[in-house]
């Protein structure tokens, strides 16, 4: 389903300053591109952006020589290109990348079209180190500490990092930070209440205001970790040219929320019902846990923070009868019990018996939230807002169809959605927009645009 905007909100480029490695020459080239795509996402650790110029052969001047940016600067490996970028409510992205790929598009004997793909600066570090040594304490310090560590991601950029309520001592056994990162990431619990045992999982991940390390129940929370509603932006699909009371813009374009993947690979992910066996290889005692999100107790679905109402329900004819019985995943774990304790030799020979890692309230609660989190997809297309970001709560609605004399909102595919993907366009030909692909773990509209509305 799609619509025309009747605004068209042209956005700019206001500067595309690339430097050579080469020769140190300066060339700002806004003028030439004629398009620029702008990634974030909850699964990429990196913005990135990819770019498209017409090159006429006059671009650089070199020994009273015109020649093209690829040949005249040269380009040829991660020149820096500090990009300035505004939508048409004049929000400003300014960033400082560098470029990743080099893809000539087509040439003919007047001009040739180049791709340049570009991306942060810690994109690039990632790869020239390795994270070696020992860490002790909670996990929301290792991530400060990768990000800033000189010798590793070395970063000067804004972190926003929820805290966790779990410790996890390790060794860095030679890990690309990005993978450290993202490692630590599935141990995560949140620092929430009742969280210890019913839910587990961060994601890290980049926007223009810098890093992110947020658990899937924060993102899909309408309050701050520490107080106050969070600001969410509501957009409305109609018919119509007119912005629906209430509501911070329309959608232009909308592929209708539907499940995410078929029930077999869910089931077989093991999105709502997980076996672990846990295994201590000192005692030789096992331990068989099975939380199930359609049940009570830990890991029930009452126990979690839902963009919707409900989890998807199944068909009560498939469920086996017995809580330890009703599995679709098993996954086995070695306990690591008395593995790294702190302190001194005294200390460490007191806390031997301690676990390391807790995999009976962490390991299944992981597993099954960032399965449960892609349950429905959605993508939308709006006008271009660069206040937007990956990871964002919005609020999404639709018109239901049935034989009603008045159109209601769809009461099911209706409500609150993260933004799981987001992409600002620009073009010189066809304006700007932000194209975003948001999930959510459940379904049943609850809450209202209104509220809280930007």
């Amino acid at each position: 389903m799609s619509q025309k905007s009747t605004d068209k909100r042209l956005t700019s480029i206001d500067e595309c300053l690339i430097v050579s490695n080469k020769s140190k020459i300066k060339k700002d080239i806004p003028d030439i591109i004629t398009d620029l795509y702008y990634y974030e996402s909850i699964l990429s650790e990196t913005i990135r952006v990819q770019l498209i110029y017409a090159d006429t052969g006059k671009s650089v001047e070199n020994d009273g020589v015109f020649k093209t940016l690829l040949e005249g600067m040269p380009l040829e490996r991660e020149e820096q290109t500090k990009l300035r970028i505004k939508d048409a409510n004049g929000i400003e992205l300014k960033l400082d990348l560098y470029i990743n790929k080099i893809t000539p598009i087509s040439k003919d004997t007047t001009k040739s079209l180049v791709g340049l793909d570009l991306v942060s600066e810690e994109g690039i570090t990632n790869f020239k180190s390795v994270v070696t040594k020992r860490y002790d304490g909670k996990i929301s310090d290792h991530i400060k500490s990768i990000v800033k560590d000189s010798k590793l991601l070395n970063s000067e950029k804004k972190l926003d990092i929820e805290e966790t309520i779990n410790n996890h001592n390790f060794i860095g056994n030679q890990y690309r930070p990005f993978y450290a990162l993202n490692w630590l990431a599935k141990k995560s619990v949140p620092n929430t209440p009742n969280a210890q045992g019913n839910t587990a999982g961060f994601f890290f991940f980049e926007t223009s205001d810098g890093f992110k390390f947020k658990s899937i129940d924060g993102l899909m929370s309408e309050t701050e970790p520490g107080g106050g509603k969070k600001k969410i932006k509501s957009y409305a699909f109609n018919q119509t040219t007119n912005l629906p009371t209430g509501y911070s813009g329309k959608i232009l374009d909308l592929v209708p929320p539907t499940p995410s993947g078929d029930v077999q690979t869910k089931l077989e992910s093991g999105a709502y019902s997980t076996r672990t066996v846990l295994f201590n290889p000192f005692t030789c005692f096992y331990e068989v846990i099975n939380p199930n999100s359609q049940g009570s107790g830990k890991g029930s679905e009452e126990n979690l923070q839902k963009a919707g109402k409900n989890l998807p329900k199944g068909n009560p004819k498939f469920n086996k009868q017995g809580n330890n019985n009703d599995f679709s995943r098993t996954q086995y774990m070695l306990l690591d019990t008395g593995t790294l304790p702190t302190g001194d030799t005294k200390q460490q020979i007191t806390k031997s018996k301690e676990q390391n890692f807790d995999p009976k309230n962490v390991l299944n609660q992981s597993s099954m939230r960032y399965n449960q989190l892609f349950s429905s997809k959605t993508t939308i297309t709006i006008d271009a807002d660069f206040s937007l970001h990956a990871g964002d709560l919005i609020f999404i609605d639709t018109p239901e169809l049935s034989s009603k004399d008045t159109q209601e909102m769809d009461e099911q595919l209706g409500g609150y959605y993260i933004i799981a993907d987001l992409c600002h366009y620009i073009s010189i030909s066809e304006g700007g927009y932000t194209k975003i692909v948001a999930v959510r773990d459940s379904t049943g509209r609850k809450g209202n645009p209104t509220s809280n509305a930007i």
